[in-house]
């Protein structure tokens, strides 16, 4: 069944660099949105050249193609008044504009939400910082490891002796991008139904506090006690044993919320038999954890697995890429796609994780060069 996508006609114009802006533009061009993303001449968006490993595609860094496939890029250096001149004239015809400078740049550049609401009054505008736009730490990096490190997130990661432990992800970025993109679909929503725009915004500090509500909660309605990690094979820091991944003989597996009776006759530990106190599955967490893994680490995954799994407890292998790439749950989602582009760049990336009607969007272009697409832009919208 063909439908047409949800965000059809929707033109969004991103001023955005790196990852945080550019996320929240993927995920509303993967519900059929046009993005023209702004670049500069001399050299884009600085993505291009954020490399995180030593591959190259056509120039650019794979994070780069990553995050901006199927968009538009419109070169223009926003030093020069015409060019300014220029993009005021386009956000005049947008409905979404995005943009992640840091505090004080866009209104330098005169395009702050009043700037654009002045030239469209309905314009669904939408801005990302670092930490807000008031406090002692508006003018720092909004960089994502340095609004982990401020947020507390760190405290919940690792064993309890390893200090703090970050995220091996871009976690504030790509919340950042996620909260932007609801904020203007529910914005879009209000102007179709009244005519009237709106103003998002978040910071990456925001959404990382957002992103512990569930035990920033506990926190502050349980004496404000700090979180304590388990010294051994720690998953979350305010629940029980046997929470955890542990090592098999030929791998790992994750074994979430169970009552240890179940594990003790199941896995033949008669020693868990003393932790009979519910309480003590938090408070002797890492004896239990230790006989758990002593047990475990005897067969394969694939065993223990063959056991649990028929009773009904929650637990799973750990795989790696390679694995999840291979298997059949993987595969029945259909993630991955093939993008391309006219000179030849060819890249193997993800697709949208959401389904409209049973149908999960599918792109082929990939990200464009630096003002690919200017010539036509520039004709199309008489800029």
């Amino acid at each position: 069944m063909t439908t047409t996508p949800l965000l059809d006609g929707i033109t969004i114009v991103d001023m955005c660099q790196f990852l945080s802006g550019p996320y929240a533009s993927l995920r509303l061009q993967d519900l059929g949105a046009r993005v023209i993303k702004i670049e500069r001449p001399d050299g884009g968006d600085l993505s291009r050249r954020l490399y995180l490993s030593d591959t190259e595609i056509g120039g650019d860094s794979t994070i780069f193609h990553a995050i901006n496939r199927s968009k538009e890029s419109l070169a223009l250096d926003l030093k020069k008044p015409e060019d300014v001149a220029a993009l005021k004239k386009l956000i005049g015809k947008a409905d979404v504009v995005l943009q992640n400078f840091r505090p004080g740049v866009i209104e330098r550049l005169g395009l702050d939400y009043e700037a654009a609401k002045a030239i469209n009054p309905g314009i669904v505008y939408a801005s990302i910082t670092g930490y807000g736009g008031e406090g002692p730490w508006v003018d720092r990096p909004g960089q994502d490891l340095l609004a982990q490190a401020r947020s507390g997130v760190m405290w919940l990661n690792g064993d309890d002796d390893q200090g703090p432990v970050p995220f091996g992800l871009a976690i504030a970025d790509m919340l950042a991008g996620a909260a932007v993109a609801q904020g203007v679909l529910a914005a879009l929503v209000r102007k179709g139904i009244s005519g009237q725009g709106a103003h998002i915004e978040t910071s990456l500090l925001e959404v990382l506090v957002d992103f512990q509500f569930e035990v920033l909660t506990t926190h502050l309605n349980d004496g404000k006690r700090p979180p304590k990690r388990s010294d051994f094979r720690s998953a979350h820091a305010y629940l029980s044993a046997p929470y955890g991944v542990y090592p098999t003989a030929d791998g790992y597996i994750a074994i979430a919320m169970t009552p240890l009776p179940r594990l003790e006759a199941l896995l033949e530990i008669p020693a868990l038999g003393q932790f009979a106190d519910p309480k003590s599955w938090f408070s002797q967490r890492d004896a239990i954890k230790r006989l758990l893994a002593e047990r475990l680490a005897t067969a394969p995954t694939a065993h223990w697995l063959s056991i649990l799994e028929p009773a009904d407890i929650w637990c799973a292998k750990v795989l790696d890429w390679p694995e999840l790439m291979a298997s059949e749950g993987f595969k029945a989602l259909d993630m991955l796609q093939t993008v391309r582009r006219e000179d030849g760049v060819s890249i193997e990336t993800t697709r949208s994780p959401l389904r409209v009607n049973g149908v999960r969007a599918r792109t082929s272009r990939a990200a464009p060069l630096i003002g690919e697409q200017s010539a036509r832009i520039r004709a199309e919208f008489g800029l």
